[in-house]
């Protein structure tokens, strides 16, 4: 975030009662047990209950891979190897293909115990990092009223499914489509150009019929399904290309932030 000037801008924070600034020093953290009151720890408090990082993945137990359902999956990772731990690590990976198993683990790192999951993939471990049970919502705490699927909407919505199923996932396909659009912008800004930005129009709420949707779905699909006369060429003009400095971004670890 900058000022209006190109300045960089620092944080800082307030007392809510009074608006006063709050120095470095005089911050505490603490838990609010009760709306608006809260047990306070010191900084040594709190490094004391912080957990000691080590670097180490502790393996506690082997599970069926299938048994750990997506709803626990928080991200994954490629873990580092140590020297001269290469032997150990493929004979893991070859052992956990051969079983189907995956090793739960604990994994300590920026003063908490993580849990995590090791899964051969392609040769290769990757460690699945995993929610804890408890900071789960359970499905009971979203409402879901009772709905009757007609037959006839069932077969639709088969016949849909029909038509853009794949036998494989590809990955490439998808791209994180607003990072490539903020990328595109930047590469613009870079390189001088006006940034127009077009203003949305806001749709009325409508109250969506199921079956007609599935229906007008499939009539579009058959209908771009259907063979198109080719185009005639045209000769593309000619046009002289400036160089220009890209705007670059890095990705870490399986995933980026």
């Amino acid at each position: 975030m900058l000022r209006s000037n190109g300045a960089r801008l620092k944080q800082q924070y307030v007392a809510a009662t009074d608006g006063e600034l709050v120095q470095l020093e005089d911050r505490v953290k603490g838990y609010e047990f009760v709306k608006g009151q809260y047990v306070l720890f010191t900084n040594q408090e709190v490094k004391a209950m912080d957990a000691k990082s080590t670097g180490e993945i502790n393996i506690t137990e082997f599970v069926p891979s299938d048994q750990v359902t997506p709803l626990f999956v928080e991200k994954a990772n490629f873990p580092e190897l140590d020297k001269g731990a290469a032997r150990s690590y493929h004979l893991l990976a070859e052992v956990m293909r051969k079983t189907g198993k995956s090793a739960l683990a604990k994994y300590a790192a920026r003063g908490k115990i993580y849990l995590v999951m090791l899964h051969p993939l392609d040769e290769r471990l990757i460690m699945v990092q995993l929610w804890h049970q408890e900071e789960l919502r359970s499905f009971a705490d979203v409402e879901l009223p009772d709905a009757e699927i007609q037959p006839a909407e069932l077969d639709l919505a088969i016949q849909q499914i029909e038509q853009v199923d794949s036998e494989e996932f590809h990955p490439e396909n998808y791209v994180d489509e607003i990072r490539h659009h903020m990328l595109d912008v930047i590469d613009k800004k870079i390189n001088g150009q006006d940034i127009v930005v077009a203003q949305e129009e806001q749709e009325e709420a409508k109250i969506i019929d199921i079956m007609e949707a599935l229906k007008a779905s499939l009539a579009s699909n058959e209908s771009s399904s259907k063979p198109k006369r080719a185009a005639k060429k045209k000769t593309p003009a000619k046009s002289n290309k400036s160089n220009k400095a890209k705007a670059k971004g890095k990705v870490k670890k399986a995933a980026s932030k």
